[in-house]
């Protein structure tokens, strides 16, 4: 699919974004608030609503729909008079200066920015690729999660045990979301079965067999949790996952995955069973990876200079320290100066940085260094409206700091809404 907005100037640059991501949705809106005359500006996206990383825990627990946690680039792009090119990119030949996609024709450049995420490493072990879920792409995650829903609606006294593999940040609130999200049908059910029942005894035995019908356990190959905050963050997760009877199973390396091969297990029907380097095995339904970030196999096989992980090298003005024409933000770069955790965060603040040095580079003028915070203010939803607060050695844990957290990420999403209309479209 492309779409294609009309300009009456003459071009002499085309800019192209590789990625929806948080820093290229900020860019498109700047574009369209100050826009270079003389410059087409094309979006290459494989999806046309960009999840916005901040909600999406809570989505995974029913708290937001898909339109609140989801970024519409095709309003944005109208807004900046960009074209789109529905499609993913795998491969950039600077000999040409095309971005070779997918399915499309390639689309030739003259500027070139990635801001294309990053996706859990799981290449390293045999069968996670092939029956893990992970976390990212986004797209594909929701649409597994959701079918799960959609099954445990269908066939809520059916025994689930889910897997989840990596104990950072990510993984932990992941299960504490995905707990309440399930608890929460349970809890439907149990509504639903006892209408009309007014025996207390009989309510109690319905809820244990709930709490039963479906287990998430937290594999995680550190012996704690959560290594990138501090220890009493760490300790107070380790006793809320605890405390819901998620089973963690700390200092477990998983080493391979496999499909069980039998049609049914009458006792407890799963599908995949995981091996871990000490022994342990476990049978599961559902295995979620988020481990490490890694980065698209295709940026170091073009030819762009990467660090260990694949991540794009930038310097301090966003841009590659190989090819000057070629700019990078959010999880795909990795600042040399400043290397930073993997947080959607440091994207936030990137997109103007990004914006600034993209226009002064098309403007032949000198870019500006950007030198991200040192620290940053993690909030971690803990799946019931309540949050932990980490920045350093500071902890506190509140429901107010939830709906703070609710009002920063809409107002975010704000940003992105009600967009003027700018030119005609065909």
């Amino acid at each position: 699919m492309l779409e294609h907005f009309e300009r009456t100037s003459v071009i002499v640059k085309h800019l192209v974004l590789i990625g929806g991501g948080h820093s290229h949705a900020i860019v498109l809106k700047m574009f369209g608030i100050k826009p270079l005359p003389g410059v087409r500006l094309t979006l290459i996206s494989d999806v046309l609503h960009a999840p916005y990383s901040g909600m999406l825990p809570a989505h995974v627990a029913g708290f937001y729909n898909y339109d609140e946690c989801h970024i519409d680039l095709r309003s944005l792009a109208e807004f900046a008079r960009c074209q789109i090119v529905v499609d993913r990119a795998i491969a950039i030949d600077f000999n040409k200066n095309l971005v070779i996609c997918q399915t499309r024709p390639p689309v030739n450049f003259d500027l070139l920015s990635v801001d294309i995420g990053s996706t859990p490493a799981t290449l390293s072990v045999p069968g996670a690729a092939e029956y893990a879920i992970a976390a990212k792409p986004v797209p594909e995650f929701l649409a597994s999660w959701n079918q799960l829903i959609s099954e445990r609606q269908n066939h809520p006294q059916k025994p689930l045990r889910i897997a989840i593999v990596g104990g950072g940040a990510g993984g932990v609130e992941l299960a504490l979301n995905m707990q309440s999200r399930l608890g929460k049908e349970e809890g439907r059910r149990k509504r639903e079965e006892g209408r009309g029942k007014k025996e207390e005894g009989r309510r109690k035995r319905e809820e244990k067999l709930e709490n039963l019908s479906s287990e998430i356990h937290l594999f995680h190959s550190g012996a704690e949790l959560m290594q990138g905050h501090n220890q009493r963050v760490r300790q107070r997760l380790q006793e809320i996952l605890i405390s819901r009877g998620i089973q963690l199973h700390l200092k477990e390396k998983v080493c391979a995955v496999k499909k069980i091969e039998r049609e049914t297990n009458p006792q407890f029907p799963t599908d995949h069973q995981i091996f871990c380097k000490s022994g342990l095995e476990l049978e599961c339904d559902r295995i979620f990876w988020v481990t490490q970030a890694s980065a698209a196999n295709w940026i170091r096989e073009s030819g762009l200079a990467a660090d260990s992980n694949g991540f794009i090298q930038v310097n301090d003005c966003l841009q590659s320290v190989s090819h000057p024409n070629v700019f990078a933000a959010g999880d795909i770069a990795a600042m040399v100066n400043h290397p930073r955790p993997k947080a959607g965060v440091f994207a936030v603040r990137q997109g103007k940085p990004l914006f600034e040095n993209l226009q002064h580079f098309l403007l032949e003028k000198p870019l500006k260094p950007f030198a991200p915070q040192e620290q940053y203010l993690g909030l971690i939803g803990t799946g019931n409206k309540r949050a932990i607060a980490s920045r350093g050695n500071f902890m506190w844990e509140s429901r107010l700091l939830w709906y703070w957290k609710d009002w920063i990420d809409r107002q975010f999403m704000q940003k992105f809404s009600n967009l003027p209309k700018t030119g005609d479209t065909q």
